[in-house]
């Protein structure tokens, strides 16, 4: 039982302990009898308030000192970061140090755990909510992939079985036919050798009659054949043929079933968080079964070439002649600039700024459109401008040819600079085609470098440092023209996108080179890409000169 209240719950005073209580003082925030009130009110050197407990203020519901268990903290020792009471105060032990009141303290503690608690409701639960989401969609997308590859692997043993029931097949065939030619060879022999013993047998009974009839006519006229007969007709000889296997090759065949590219297992240490727009890692994005076409876009040119996508529903685009285009979803014209040269630019691509590059085969230059003012960049020396992308750390990537169109190279720009130069492999062999070839290219999320070589045909691929990770040939059926690469991008999945001008899809690839399906939406000879911050895809259709803007993921 509380020490100050009787069996009936009498409130007693806080100071005597003995007597019901009758006031309270504000200041001090006690409560007094009659009597304690009196003296309570004799110390001059506070203001006292003292006032009926009935008529008493809501109070706040101050601390219980710890050392002092009939005191409340109604102060904060700033230096020691501990609330404490009047008591605490004078004895000394927080001497010089600076006291605030603990109701202060308190609401600036609380202003502080409401800001954690928002904090933590509206920005940091919710993203471990979204990993826990993007986590569960990728073991389902994992389940799916593996399960693919089970099948794969099995529509593959089948194969193989059947080549080696095809090839046992034919083993046996050709068997017995040998087998049908032995025996024939041996039948005629057989036959042959019959034939002789049929008239020898003949001759032998027509001796017998002739030695028995004693007839000297038959005697006289009888012709030996003897001399016919001592050689014997040719004997046939058959050797059956031998089967010779070969030794199975086990890694030979390992090779020849197939191989998986490695265990990849990648963690992306999470941004801490230093404002609401802090980015998060992308969630995972499972390919449509049905990718479609959401927004068709016709540009008026002859011919259309190459697509850059400025925003989600503006795209820039590159045609037949000298005007670059900005058009909206509807068509609509938003701005046009001509070269400077007065010529076809060679292709376009939009920096991270916004701003639109062009490369120019004319004037061998790589240009800046900045505020509708076209800013010369790059200017080549013995090198003619191809392709452009830019890349996430807002440098230019460009593929070019030498003069003489036999060599080529990907150069990587810091503004004008020169940073870095790939052209071989680490056996010195050039990585991509010359003579003039179309190579666009894009930077991938891993930093990779992905060039569709057209002269090749194939998309050719280096890491961020400029060593050969992979070619791709095309996934190629027996339906199928040859692959002809033409445009390139990435999304945010890593997935690398490339235009397939001949056969009217496009190929999508894991970041290793594996592929993973088509994209057709009945496209007519697509040729540039590029892929929106929601991983739309548009596609510029060289022929109708339109864009389609596809959902695929």
């Amino acid at each position: 039982m509380h020490p100050r209240r009787s069996a009936q719950e009498v409130l007693l005073c806080d100071l005597c302990e003995t007597v019901p209580l009758q006031s309270h003082c504000e200041l001090c925030n006690i409560n007094l009898c009659v009597n304690c009130a009196v003296k309570h009110l004799s110390d001059s050197s506070k203001r006292h308030n003292v006032v009926p407990f009935l008529h008493r203020k809501s109070t706040p519901n101050y601390p219980k000192c710890p050392k002092h268990a009939d005191k409340h903290c109604e102060m904060f020792c700033e230096k020691c970061d501990i609330p404490v009471c009047l008591t605490c105060v004078t004895s000394g032990k927080h001497k010089g140090h600076d006291i605030s009141d603990v109701l202060e303290k308190l609401s600036a503690k609380t202003e502080s755990l409401q800001k954690d608690l928002k904090e933590l409701e509206i920005r940091i639960y919710p993203r471990y909510e979204g990993m826990a989401s993007d986590v569960k969609t990728e073991k389902a997308e994992l389940e799916r992939k593996y399960g693919k590859l089970g099948t794969d692997a099995d529509e593959q043993g089948e194969i193989l079985h059947r080549e080696i029931t095809a090839i046992v097949n034919r083993r046996k065939s050709a068997i017995a036919e040998m087998k049908t030619k032995h025996l024939d060879a041996l039948n005629k022999n057989t036959e042959e050798i019959t034939q002789k013993m049929a008239e020898l047998k003949q001759i032998m009974s027509d001796l017998k009659s002739i030695l028995k009839s004693n007839d000297v006519s038959l005697t006289s006229t009888y012709k030996s054949r003897n001399s016919e007969f001592r050689t014997l007709p040719p004997k046939v000889r058959v050797t059956a043929p031998s089967f010779s296997p070969q030794k199975i090759n086990k890694d030979q065949l390992n090779e020849m079933f197939g191989s998986l590219s490695p265990l990849s297992i990648n963690t992306e240490h999470g941004d801490t968080m230093k404002s609401a727009e802090a980015v998060s890692s992308p969630p995972v994005k499972p390919l449509l079964d049905e990718p479609r076409v959401t927004a068709t876009i016709d540009t008026g040119y002859s011919r259309l070439c190459s697509v850059s996508c400025l925003s989600e529903d503006q795209v820039w685009t590159r045609g037949d002649n000298k005007t670059m285009k900005l058009l909206n979803l509807q068509s609509k014209l938003l701005t046009s600039i001509q070269t400077k040269s007065g010529y076809t630019p060679t292709d376009i691509a939009v920096t991270r700024d916004g701003d639109l590059v062009y490369t120019d085969t004319a004037n061998n230059t790589v240009n800046l459109i900045k505020n509708k003012q076209i800013q010369t960049v790059i200017t080549l020396q013995g090198w003619r401008p191809l392709n452009v992308c830019c890349t996430a750390g807002n440098d230019l990537l460009v593929t070019m040819d030498s003069d003489d169109w036999k060599q080529s190279k990907v150069v990587r720009y810091s503004g004008s600079t020169e940073k870095q130069s790939i052209q071989c492999d680490d056996q010195g062999r050039p990585l991509y085609s010359s003579g003039g070839s179309i190579k666009y290219l894009s930077e991938n999320r891993n930093l990779d470098i992905c060039v569709a070589d057209y002269g090749a045909r194939a998309v050719v691929v280096v890491n961020q440092s400029g060593k050969l990770r992979f070619r791709y040939t095309g996934h190629l059926s027996n339906t199928e023209q040859s692959f002809d690469p033409v445009g390139i991008t990435t999304d945010s999945q890593s997935h690398i996108l490339t235009a397939d001008l001949h056969n009217n899809r496009i190929h999508i690839l894991d970041q290793d080179g594996q592929f993973l399906r088509y994209i057709h939406c009945h496209l007519d000879r697509p040729f540039g890409l590029c892929v929106d911050i929601r991983d739309n895809l548009f596609v510029a259709e060289c022929d109708t000169a339109k864009v389609k803007k596809i959902q695929y993921l």
